[in-house]
């Protein structure tokens, strides 16, 4: 299946000119080292990125504790948490260190929305004034990290599941639909040393876009940016960020907006 998709990928989003970037650099203003940041076109949300909590959690624990008392266990198959076993928190038991796919964590993990955690917890979604990133959600974070028992949001990058449901929205309200041509831009903090001087940009259909995912030749999951050619909206997914900003006509940030897959919101002062 993965072999499958990355072999489609390679063939349907070959290599572009890197100075198919020069637009996005003039409309974001930026060099794009961590994403080009788009202003509103007209319109702009922010696509939150999936969390997930265990049946059984959160626990008091937090991941770095429970990583090193699991490094430190004696025993082959430590329960360290009751009930909770090890290789539902550690994707690769052999490197615990390893960063999560990006997939969905298992039947016992159930999809957080950022808005029932902001509840929860009594922090915004956003503070005014910031973007979604490491600092949301300051009175549940613990020295060593997020408590066991919830997977914090990616970092650069969209789970597959949003990447999917946004590339069908995209679809439903692009004029050319699936035909509609794109770009996609890597920054290059996720490439490998030798090809940090070398920008990674890809051309191809949006009906395609969903195999990006699994392209063999990038080391980020999902682009820094996605754009129709004629830039009526662009995607942004920033290295840094827990979120991703799609900016565009009204009716598609309504339609974001209104989706009941995505976890979507506005923010005033990063429109």
């Amino acid at each position: 299946m993965y072999e499958t998709s990355a072999a489609l990928a390679t063939a349907l989003w070959p290599l572009a000119a890197s100075a198919e970037t020069d637009g996005m650099r003039e409309l974001a203003d930026d060099d794009g080292l961590t994403g080009f940041m788009p202003p509103a076109l007209p319109d702009a949300a922010w696509v939150l990125h999936s969390m997930y909590e265990h049946e059984l959690g959160p626990f008091g624990m937090s991941y770095v504790e429970y990583r090193r008392a699991f490094l430190n266990s004696k025993s082959a198959d430590p329960e360290i948490i009751p009930g909770l076993d090890p290789a539902e928190v550690f994707a690769d038991l052999s490197d615990t260190f390893a960063p999560p796919r990006g997939e969905h964590p298992g039947p016992r993990w159930r999809r957080l929305r950022w808005a029932e955690l902001a509840r929860r917890t009594g922090d915004p979604v956003a503070a005014e004034g910031r973007l979604p990133c490491h600092t949301s959600f300051p009175t549940l974070r613990k020295p060593g990290g997020w408590p066991v028992g919830i997977t914090g949001p990616s970092e650069g990058s969209l789970d597959r599941a949003d990447w999917n449901r946004l590339v069908e929205i995209l679809t439903e309200h692009s004029p050319q639909g699936a035909d509609t041509r794109c770009l996609a831009y890597y920054t290059p903090l996720g490439q490998r040393a030798e090809d940090f001087d070398n920008l990674h940009v890809r051309a191809g259909r949006l009906a395609d876009a969903k195999v990006l995912y699994d392209h063999p030749d990038e080391e980020w999951w999902t682009p820094s940016n996605l754009w129709a050619h004629d830039r009526s909206w662009v995607l942004c997914t920033d290295y840094d960020l827990w979120a991703t900003k799609l900016a565009g006509p009204a009716p598609l940030v309504e339609a974001l907006l209104d989706d009941l897959e995505i976890e979507a919101v506005r923010l005033p002062w990063a429109h």
